[in-house]
Order: C-alpha cells, then sequence, then structure tokens
C-alpha cells in the first residue's frame, strides 16, 4: 500500500527525521496562506502516487505567497502524467507547501527486503535525485549496500560506513547515521516494503533533511496498522483495480490491452500474458484468482471485465491442483445468470475434476470458444478479441 510524501513525511518526523517545514494546501487560497506563514517562498509539490513529479511539471518553486497561490492554481484539479502513470494520468486534489531549503548536496537512502537474502538492506548513495536503477546502470559503485540483521537491528558501525561512503563531513556522520538507525526503527515498526528518501539533502547551512519520502506498506500486515491503513487514498488507485479489490478479487492490475484474463495462479497468468503478446494481441489485465474453491470470485471477476470498455474478450485459462476445476465452471455459469455477457469467451480447463468441470459448461448452454492447449487458447482469444471468431 502506498501513501502520499506529506503523510510519509509525518511518519518520518515521528521517528525523529527531519524534514522542511510544510503543510497541506486542497485550494489555491489555502496555498497562499500557508506559503505566508512559512515565509513566502516555498516548493510546491503535487501528492500523486508516482514519481519523476519534478519533470512532469508537478514540483515548482514560488517566491512569493501571490505566485504560490498562481501555482497552486495550475496544479489542483489537473491530472498530471509521469513516466510512472498511465496516459491519463492521476488526480491532483492536494500539494504540499514546504519552505524552501537551500541545497548543498543531494544524496540518496532507502531501506528494502531483499528477496535472496530475505533481510532488509540499506541502500545509500551520493548520487541522490536520480532513479536509483538509473545510478545502478551508470555507476553502480556509487551504491553502498548494507544488510540488517533482524535480530540485531541496524548498527551504528553500519551508519558510519554509509555515512563515510557517501563522503559525508565528520561533524555529519552522527546525524546520519542516526538518521539511518531512525529510518530503519520506522521500517520495521510500521512493517513498510520500501522506505525511501530521494533526495535526502544536505543544505548549506549543514543540516541533513529528508527533501522527499516514499513508503510502502505489506498488505499483508495492514490488519496491525489501522492507523496507516486508513491513510491510503483510493482516488489515486485505477478505478477498476479499486472495483475489483472490493469485490474480493484481490490480485488485479489494469492494463491496456483487450483481452480479459482469468487464471490461477501468478506464475501462469504471467505465462497467459506473454503467449498472448506472442500470438499478437494484448492483455487487459493481470488476474491471479487464486486457489479459489467458491464461485463468488469467478462471479466478481466477470463483473469486472464487464465494467472495463477495453476489453472486447475473455480468456479463463485454469489448470486446477487444490482449485477444482468444477467450481469455476460453475462460476461462469453463475456469471452468465447474473450478467448479460456478450463478449466472446474462451475457456481453457486442465486439472482436478476437469471432466465435471467441462460437462457443467456444455449443459449451461452458454456460448464460448473451448481451447484444447495453453497455445491454441492464446491463439483463440487475439482472434476472438479482433473479431475473427466468436
Amino acid at each position: 500500500m502506498k501513501i502520499h510524501e506529506y503523510q510519509a513525511k509525518a511518519l518520518l518526523s515521528e521517528f525523529g527525521i527531519p524534514v522542511p517545514k510544510g503543510a497541506v494546501a486542497s485550494t489555491p487560497a489555502e496555498a497562499r496562506k500557508i506559503a505566508a506563514e512559512l515565509g513566502g517562498k516555498v516548493a510546491i509539490k503535487a501528492q500523486v502516487y508516482a514519481g519523476g513529479r519534478g519533470k512532469a511539471g508537478g514540483i515548482k518553486i514560488a517566491n512569493s505567497p501571490e505566485e504560490a497561490e498562481k501555482l497552486a492554481a495550475r496544479m489542483l484539479g489537473t491530472r498530471l502524467v509521469t513516466h510512472q502513470t498511465t496516459p491519463e494520468g492521476v488526480p491532483v486534489s492536494k500539494v504540499l507547501m514546504e519552505k524552501a531549503v537551500n541545497v548543498q548536496r543531494e544524496l540518496y537512502l532507502s531501506i528494502i527486503v531483499a528477496t535472496a537474502s530475505r533481510m532488509p538492506v540499506m541502500m545509500a548513495s551520493e548520487a541522490g535525485g536520480m532513479d536509483i536503477e538509473e545510478v545502478a546502470r551508470i555507476s553502480p559503485e556509487k551504491i553502498l549496500l548494507e544488510y540488517i540483521d533482524r535480530s540485531t537491528g541496524f548498527q551504528t558501525f553500519q551508519g558510519r560506513k554509509l555515512s563515510y561512503g557517501m563522503n559525508l563531513s565528520p561533524d555529519q556522520i552522527r546525524p546520519a547515521t542516526s538518521l539511518m538507525a531512525n529510518l530503519y526503527k520506522l521500517f520495521q515498526a510500521k512493517d513498510c516494503s520500501l522506505a525511501e528518501i530521494n533526495p535526502l539533502v544536505v543544505t548549506t547551512e549543514g543540516e541533513i533533511i529528508a527533501l522527499d519520502a516514499k513508503l510502502n506498506f505489506d498488505d499483508n500486515a495492514l490488519f496491525r496498522h489501522r492507523d496507516v491503513e486508513q491513510l491510503h487514498d483510493v482516488e489515486q488507485e485505477d478505478p477498476l483495480e479499486v472495483k475489483a479489490n472490493n469485490l474480493g478479487v484481490k490480485n488485479y492490475i489494469k492494463m491496456d490491452g483487450n483481452i480479459g484474463c482469468m487464471v490461477n495462479g501468478a506464475g501462469l497468468a504471467m505465462a497467459v500474458m506473454d503467449l498472448i503478446t506472442q500470438a499478437g494481441g494484448s492483455p487487459a489485465n493481470f488476474l491471479d484468482i487464486g486457489t479459489v474453491n467458491n464461485t463468488d470470485r469467478v462471479v466478481a471477476a466477470f463483473k469486472v471485465f464487464t465494467t472495463d470498455p477495453s476489453v472486447k474478450a475473455i480468456l479463463v485459462n485454469i489448470f486446477g491442483g487444490i482449485a477444482r476445476v468444477d467450481v469455476i465452471a460453475l462460476g461462469i455459469v453463475e456469471a452468465h445468470q447474473q450478467m448479460d455477457i456478450r463478449l466472446p469467451l474462451v475457456v481453457r480447463l486442465a486439472g482436478t475434476n476437469v471432466d465435471e468441470g467441462k460437462s457443467i459448461l456444455a449443459a449451461s448452454g452458454i456460448k464460448f470458444i473451448e481451447a484444447t492447449s495453453f497455445d491454441d487458447a492464446a491463439r483463440k482469444a487475439v482472434a476472438a478479441a479482433k473479431g475473427d471468431i466468436n
């Protein structure tokens, strides 16, 4: 789960990490008032769930409250398009107003969980302000890593090592190390999947401040953090993804194709998308229906498909293990009984109770295109989306 920058900075501040003075505005008048309170010169930052805001015009500097009001008016109520958003962009309903900071250096600092070691790893670099992927490509030697043993936590010597590696001055080592230790405390206490400060800046006054911040949280741990869960801004999510989640279809991601895919298993779902692309088509979504032995989730998936105007055909590709094929088939029948589904339907079934599942579909009277193999299903789905078969 993601939250906005201003919310992330509130949490950073709670854990003793310095952030610029600022407040959130929802109207141009509020922006002007806050800018005046902060001394006039401010940074105005669109609050969206996407990076790359600066290049897209989502971060502006105002030299007066009047200019802040004008710039905020241009941002609020618009949709910001960055390299991390869809072509439609994401809505800007709030802007973060921050007192301008005199930046001397930009650094990078983050914590993620390394999948190979299954340990938290703190990453630091003196090349802040850039995408860390770009730094890794151009100057991999500038990325410093410190793996953190959960039994002992982040150690002072690790902070000093990273601080010296970022070429901080001797009098900056202690505050930088303390900041890193506090960031790890936040990461652990709130079950974060990502805690990123980019840039972490050194000001001309010698202070170390989190100029930007991003916190992502483990969805599976949100039951322990209802306060964090309430920070989520549904407006920033794709409406179809929100609908799918509300219907109980948790593993749904909207894409820009025209073939709705319902598959059980994340690996199989990704393979289905690859085969559709190889066959000349384009998937409208990723949907792992999971190990499901009730019809409700199948019906819910069809409700999402029929709401998506881009979907021109539906592909159901099920390889039943624990999940029973006959239950999936019953779900398809129920979906057609509840909804007027006129989209071409391609079905490929295999695995547990496959004969029963095929018998249920055959006896239902539902019009569908049967596929005999993985490749056959992808080719027929592409043809159905083009209107070549139905």
